[in-house]
Parts: C-alpha cells; sequence; structure tokens
C-alpha cells in the first residue's frame, strides 16, 4: 500500500515540480509570470487577444511539469528525418501539442491565415495608386537593418534572418519564416512579433512627429480613383504570376494571400470568403497559437538570446517605420506635396492598425483630415513586402 502511495506521488506534477532543481523551479515559475502578463495583456489591456491568449495557454501548458504535452526535440534535428519518420515519431512519442505543431512544421497554419488576411483585405487603394508599393517597400528597412544587427550580436545568418522579419510587423509570415530556419527560436520571436504589432499606437506616433513637420502632417491628399471589378479581379492573379515567377520561395504566401483575396472580389464566392474569414481563421488562430506558445519552455525561453530577440525585434519595428516616414517624404516632395508622409509609416504590414494610427495622428493635427484610405495602400503593400522579404530570405538560408 505504501509503494502504491509513493508511485501515486511520485506521478504527480508537484512531485516532480520540486525533485528538480531549485534553477528549474524558479525558471518555471517566472515562466508562469510571464504567462500572466501575457494574459493580462490580452485580455484586461485588449493587445492582440486573439493570438496573444492562445500564444499564453500554449505557453503555460508546455511548462506544466510532467504533462509532456510537446516535445520541441521531435522537430529540431541536425539532420531533418523524413516526413515519413517525423509523423512516426509523433505517432509513438509525441503528446497532444506535438500533433498540433504538425501544422507549424509543414507550413499549413501561416498559409490558412493568409488565405483568410487576403479575404479581409482591400486592395483598391494600391490599385489606384501603385505608388504606393514604393512606401510598402521602404518600410521594410528595419528588417534588412536588423538581419546585420542580429549578425553583429552573434546569430548565424539563418537565426539573423527568422528574427529581422519581425520587422515587417507580420505574424504569420515571422511564423512561416522561423519554423523553417530557426524552429529553436520561434517561442520568443512570435511573442516579440505580436506584441510589438499590438504596441503599434504607442510604438509609432512619437516617431511619426519626430520626423515630420507640422505643414507636412496638415497636406490633405486628394481622393482616390474608382477601381473598376476587373482590376481587382486581375491584380491578385497578376502578382501572384509576377512574384512566384521572380521569387519561387515567396509563392505560398503571396498565392494564398492572393487567393483570399480573389474569393472576396470575384463576386460569386460569398460563401467561401466568409469562411475563410470567420470560421478558418478562427479555428487556426487557435491551433497555431497554442503550438507557437507551447515553443517556449523555460529551457528554451529563458536565455540571453531572447533579451537579444527582444532589443533587435523592436529596433526592426522602429526602423521600419522610420523607412515608412522617409520614404513618405521622398514621395512628397517628388509630388510637391500632394502626398502626406504619415501614410508612409503604414507600409508595415499591420494591417489595418498602422494605417489607423497614421489617420489619427494626421486627424490630432487636422481634425477635417481623412487619411485612412490612402494609408491603406502602403499598408497592404506592406503585407506584399513582408511576403517579398521572407521569401527572400528563405531562398538564401533554407
Amino acid at each position: 500500500m505504501l509503494d502504491t502511495l509513493i508511485a501515486l506521488w511520485e506521478s504527480t506534477g508537484i512531485a516532480r515540480f520540486f525533485d528538480n532543481d531549485i534553477l528549474y523551479f524558479g525558471k518555471t515559475l517566472l515562466m508562469y509570470v510571464i504567462v500572466g502578463v501575457l494574459v493580462y495583456l490580452a485580455i484586461r489591456k485588449k493587445y492582440e487577444p486573439l493570438l496573444l491568449l492562445p500564444i499564453a495557454v500554449g505557453m503555460f501548458l508546455t511548462n506544466l511539469p510532467g504533462a509532456n504535452m510537446f516535445h520541441m526535440d521531435l522537430f529540431i534535428h541536425e539532420e531533418d528525418p523524413s516526413m515519413v519518420l517525423l509523423l512516426q515519431q509523433v505517432v509513438e512519442e509525441g503528446g497532444f501539442i506535438d500533433f498540433l505543431y504538425l501544422g507549424v512544421k509543414l507550413g499549413i497554419y501561416p498559409a490558412i491565415i493568409f488565405i483568410g488576411v487576403g479575404a479581409m483585405t482591400d486592395f483598391s487603394p494600391l490599385i489606384a495608386n501603385p505608388k504606393s508599393i514604393f512606401l510598402g517597400g521602404a518600410a521594410q528597412f528595419g528588417v534588412f537593418a536588423a538581419f546585420m544587427g542580429a549578425l553583429l550580436f552573434g546569430f548565424d545568418e539563418a537565426a539573423a534572418a527568422a528574427i529581422a522579419i519581425i520587422g515587417g510587423a507580420d505574424g504569420p509570415t515571422a511564423i512561416m519564416v522561423t519554423k523553417e530556419l530557426a524552429p529553436h527560436l520561434l517561442g520568443a520571436i512570435a511573442i516579440a512579433a505580436y506584441s510589438y504589432m499590438a504596441l503599434i499606437p504607442m510604438i509609432q506616433p512619437p516617431f511619426m512627429k519626430l520626423l515630420t513637420t507640422k505643414k507636412e502632417r496638415t497636406i490633405r491628399m486628394t481622393q482616390l480613383a474608382p477601381v473598376s471589378k476587373l482590376e481587382q479581379i486581375v491584380f491578385p492573379l497578376l502578382v501572384i504570376l509576377i512574384v512566384s515567377l521572380l521569387l519561387p520561395d515567396a509563392a505560398t504566401l503571396i498565392g494564398c494571400l492572393m487567393f483570399g483575396n480573389l474569393l472576396t472580389v470575384c463576386g460569386v464566392t460569398e460563401r467561401l470568403s466568409k469562411t475563410v474569414q470567420n470560421e478558418l481563421i478562427n479555428i487556426t488562430t487557435i491551433l497555431l497559437g497554442v503550438s507557437v506558445g507551447a515553443t517556449a519552455t523555460a529551457d528554451s525561453f529563458l536565455k540571453l538570446e531572447t533579451i537579444f530577440i527582444i532589443i533587435l525585434g523592436l529596433a526592426a519595428f522602429v526602423l521600419s517605420t522610420v523607412g515608412g516616414i522617409l520614404g513618405g517624404k521622398i514621395m512628397c516632395k517628388l509630388t510637391r506635396g500632394k502626398i502626406n508622409p504619415l501614410i508612409g509609416s503604414a507600409g508595415v504590414s499591420a494591417v489595418p492598425m498602422a494605417a489607423r494610427v497614421a489617420q489619427k495622428v494626421g486627424q490630432d493635427e487636422d481634425p477635417g483630415n481623412f487619411l485612412l484610405m490612402h494609408a491603406m495602400g502602403p499598408n497592404v503593400a506592406g503585407v506584399i513586402g513582408s511576403a517579398i522579404c521572407a521569401g527572400v530570405f528563405l531562398a538564401l538560408y533554407r
């Protein structure tokens, strides 16, 4: 009877908690504190709650002693196993979240989310003002600056590329690149990417005001030209063709993004469009969030490199904002004051939050100035730009 009670006690999480050394105990408690902070930000502050809450729950589950829901070692090998061998290992040794993580490993979740994002995105402002694509490109400056910075911090090229993509302000893209190039950093990079996306209303305005004059911020832009249905249908097909021919590694993200958009603009697949905008993207977001959060175990997350990632991610985000604004100022000069430089800040890929921030900062100076639709052009161009950056990194370092 005593042996049975001892065995029962040793099987509990409490016993396993205290059987390990004091360092493990302290690290686990610290992870619980981080989980609490993320839950607070998601629920109380409403910062990206749809993703931060599932990520926090995934972190919590993976750090429960003895639960064994996730085993990152199954997915990280010096030599990648065949998919048949990987599936066999997951079936034989894996826990619940190991099965969910297969959607990350295979690149399924980010691709599905991009279909939903495409269905919810209106590319009309970009079609009406093609010059906006320059601002979307200028806002990728932070990506390449952070890449160089990560190399200086001692990261290898693949890890540096994964960290740098945070500057694109696109969570699924960051996850897609990281799971290919540096899966051991997935938890830190995903949390940094989504946290900074949520903090756009606080991060961007100071730099927008610092780099522009009051006169520039009050520039009123002329109304965009109407876009025909034919243009809306041709645009996604043309983008897929051009980007895929130039950069095949970006075809998955761009193809899914534009396919989702085509479902909306074609006018004959309303049911499919509504499905990918709601049920499909919501289900996938839950699975993606829990899976990514589970990679943030105490041993992998509580490292000096995580601090470096947070610093570099913030720098990438700020420099992307700065690059977009400077691009806006250049266009303002070239067009003799017809472009408000504030819309350049929306060149980061956070749709439509960045465009709304540009609108708000503009209206702080002139309540009658409406920049939202003009800012949406660079904003959706930033989505395309970040996917292209991802394709470049994958082509070079995968």
